[in-house]
């Protein structure tokens, strides 16, 4: 194998800047798609893998983003890998023309890369292996074709690396949380093997790069899972519209409520669970009032609720602050069911890394476990909009409207299955979430709004069913009140 000299790396460092700002707005992965050409600095780029092809680390910033990560094949001539996967070319009088592009896509490079967990420290850039773990070496590796916001590539069945394309600095949150349930054992979730980080003195600090950890071997996730049992409850093919028709997929809720609840337990046993003080009560209730008042503003469709939403969070400041302060804990942060697995034994939760919008530092915050569980009582009522969209041919927007006996049944699917899931959660030794409706609904409402947020800057046609949830839980709150 021929090895790609300093000097062609060099002319790399020289152009990259340029080839990465053209190149980012089309990447799944870059938060600024929208922003138009990015100012791109690049503030480290690592050979990590030598040969031709060279596996490259890049780090760098996008305008006033960042920091992002890229793993960048670099070969002699060209790449085989899609056309929109190529970076730039690279030529020079009387030097061989020089292809960079998106190394996750080249499956001789994917395949080498767990190489690099075996060489032990060099450079700024460590590819570290946790003890006790063995890693499929000369096992390909397959980059996955899910959107996300970032890069997961599969060895087999065997293991799993993610590429964190916003790498944070210090230990990734994740990576903490995997393992803290890997102490507890029996937990279900994915053990980590190995990770990537760079060195404090490196140019840009200590930053976790990349996270390899279990494959989990699974028959699909919940996300798909839910959406195929509502579309069989709308289209009556067992007995929709009853209790039992409805709750066709209950078995399965009440199995995700036990595997949270377990993954809740084991993480307060390992990192701890107190009572907020009330600095910190006043801290959260700012936090969540200034999160409505934000949203409130992005999206003027939400007019129409705003004194109830308000009305909502003084309930919860008057809970909060005049009665006992709710434990606190280390949650999973962005739980719903696209972030569940049906694995062999039950329910696996994945991708602890928390919602991608917020800093490190409230990731890693405790919360209320409740707020996990809201979370997921959103996504089912998200999976029963979504097969009732389906079920129709309509956008999300009509489709109630267009089959108000049909939009019933799916409302009644998703209150089945939300009970199915708490009570699971009880049983599992969680808070049962029935027992505080206050905290449970200002969560819910919290996140209805961040949905509608999102669906109102990304998927306008979406945005009815967070406004539905909201008008709900308004409505649920007058109604006791």
């Amino acid at each position: 194998m021929t090895t790609l000299v300093d000097t062609e790396l060099e002319r790399v460092r020289t152009a990259l800047d340029g080839l990465l700002a053209s190149w980012l707005p089309g990447r799944r992965w870059y938060a600024g798609k929208d922003t138009g050409t990015p100012e791109v600095t690049t503030r480290l780029l690592e050979r990590v893998l030598p040969g031709d092809p060279a596996l490259l680390v890049a780090v760098f910033d996008a305008g006033a983003d960042g920091p992002y990560q890229a793993l960048l094949g670099l070969r002699r001539g060209p790449a085989p890998v899609p056309p929109d996967a190529v970076a730039g070319r690279l030529t020079a009088p009387g030097g061989p023309a020089l292809t960079l592009y998106e190394a996750t896509e080249d499956p001789e490079l994917m395949t080498r890369l767990l190489e690099c967990f075996g060489a032990g420290p060099r450079g700024p850039v460590r590819f570290e292996r946790l003890p006790g773990s063995e890693l499929p070496l000369g096992v390909p590796g397959v980059a996955s074709t899910a959107e996300q916001s970032n890069t997961s590539v599969a060895f087999a069945d065997r293991a799993m690396f993610k590429v964190l394309r916003r790498p944070v600095p210090g230990t990734s949150p994740e990576l903490e949380l995997l393992g803290a349930l890997q102490r507890a054992g029996d937990v279900p979730s994915a053990a980590p093997l190995a990770h990537v980080r760079t060195t404090d003195e490196s140019s840009v600090g200590a930053l976790t790069l990349g996270i390899l950890q279990e494959f989990v071997r699974s028959r699909g996730d919940g996300w798909a899972a839910a959406t195929d049992r509502a579309r069989a409850c709308l289209a009556g093919e067992d007995g929709a519209g009853t209790p039992a028709g409805a709750g066709a997929f209950a078995e399965e809720s009440y199995g995700l409520g036990l595997a949270t609840a377990r993954v809740h337990t084991a993480l307060a046993e390992q990192l701890g669970s107190r009572p907020l003080t009330g600095p910190e009560s006043e801290a959260l209730l700012d936090l969540l009032g200034e999160r409505l008042a934000d949203g409130l503003r992005a999206v003027p469709r939400l007019a129409p609720y705003a004194d109830g939403l308000w009305d909502l969070h003084e309930e919860l400041r008057r809970g909060v602050l005049g009665g006992r302060p709710p434990l606190v804990q280390r949650v999973h942060g962005d739980l719903h069911l696209g972030q569940v697995l049906r694995a062999g034994q039950g329910w696996v939760l994945i991708d602890f890394e928390g919602e991608p919008g917020h800093s490190p530092e409230e990731r890693r915050r405790p919360q209320p476990a409740l707020r996990d569980v809201a979370a997921m009582l959103r996504s089912f009522d998200y999976a029963a909009h979504h097969a009732l969209a389906e079920a129709l041919g309509r956008p999300p927007g009509e489709a109630a409207a267009a089959d108000p006996r049909a939009a019933r049944r799916a409302t009644a699917w998703a209150v089945h299955n939300r009970q199915a899931y708490c009570a699971g959660y009880a049983a599992g030794g969680g808070q049962d979430p029935r027992r505080d409706p206050v905290l449970v609904r200002a969560f819910e409402a919290d996140k209805a709004v961040y949905e509608a947020v999102y669906e109102a800057h990304n998927r306008p046609a979406w945005l009815p069913i967070p406004l539905a949830a909201v008008r709900r839980l308004v409505e649920e709150f007058r109604h006791e009140n």
